[in-house]
């Protein structure tokens, strides 16, 4: 998905609220924003929002002095989703369908997101999906029909706390098809992505392999990743891609991709053909 005009004011917005977030001072977020604005001249529309939004989240970054600014956060959500992962762990062994409910699970955790929102309410999220309400188009069936065909799986994991749910899912995907997964993180510290340090922090690595795609975006842009990576991805029966900006760098690439994802920006909603907050589990010939 290319970058869209209107995602520019997102960019500036995202520095206002992301800075204050961060508890950078007024004059702070002025100097990034006429920064940043000073670099409207390197942006390329060709490319999607995650590439773009390098170098704004570098900017921010280097303000602060902090390699990982968002490190806190991604604690705090990652043990607060761990908190909830007992009770969830039970509901899903409870289910009619399991491995239904936990897929739905794995998405409503698709809300911790501070690319775009500074506060948001997981467990009202976590009722709405229990309770079967905001989803567009799911195809469950086409998901469990490629999940049958597969031999492993490959996972492109999205943000830290998030991640409890991931491993939920992925727990339950094994149990039931007893199928090998590789967890994806990012190259490194950007928003509050998931690295390698949020996914052990989470539990991921008792249930799947963790691998690294070593891509400093916040998703998957082929071209900044390492060519170990690019080998498994285009070597991948099934690939699982979480959230936007997963969806956003890799939704025209023929891989055997199912996107997981809540719509939470307009852009991309319109893009999916979906209502704005629509949880979707869609495969890439949408």
């Amino acid at each position: 998905m290319r970058t869209y005009l209107d995602c520019l004011p997102c960019f500036m917005s995202q520095i206002v609220r992301v800075g204050r977030m961060l508890g950078l001072a007024e004059e702070d977020c002025l100097a990034l924003l006429r920064e940043f604005a000073g670099r409207f001249d390197e942006i390329e529309l060709s490319d999607p929002p995650p590439k773009v939004s390098i170098a704004l989240y570098e900017m921010i970054g280097r303000r602060l002095g902090l390699a990982d600014p968002f490190r806190e956060f991604k604690r705090e959500h990652t043990e607060r989703a761990l908190r909830l992962y007992p009770r969830l762990r039970e509901k899903v062994a409870a289910a009619t369908a399991p491995l239904s409910l936990a897929a739905r699970l794995a998405v409503a955790g698709n809300v911790i997101d501070f690319g775009v929102a500074s506060e948001f309410d997981l467990e009202a999220e976590i009722e709405q999906v229990v309770d079967g309400g905001a989803f567009g188009r799911w195809q469950e069936e086409e998901f469990f029909s490629a999940l049958a065909r597969a031999d492993w799986l490959l996972y492109l994991g999205d943000n830290a706390g998030e991640t409890v749910f991931d491993r939920l899912f992925i727990e339950t995907l094994v149990e039931r098809f007893g199928i090998k997964v590789r967890f994806v993180v990012r190259g490194g510290p950007i928003i509050n992505d998931a690295t390698l340090e949020d996914a052990r922090a989470a539990g991921l690595e008792n249930c799947a392999e963790l691998v690294s795609s070593g891509c400093p975006a916040p998703g998957t842009v082929l071209e900044l990743c390492t060519p170990a990576f690019r080998s498994l991805f285009a070597s991948a029966p099934l690939i699982v891609s979480k959230g936007q900006g997963n969806f956003e760098t890799l939704s025209e690439n023929p891989a055997p991709i199912f996107f997981l994802l809540k719509a939470k920006c307009p852009v991309v909603a319109g893009h999916l053909k979906a209502r704005l907050g629509e949880l979707l589990l869609v495969e890439n010939d949408w």
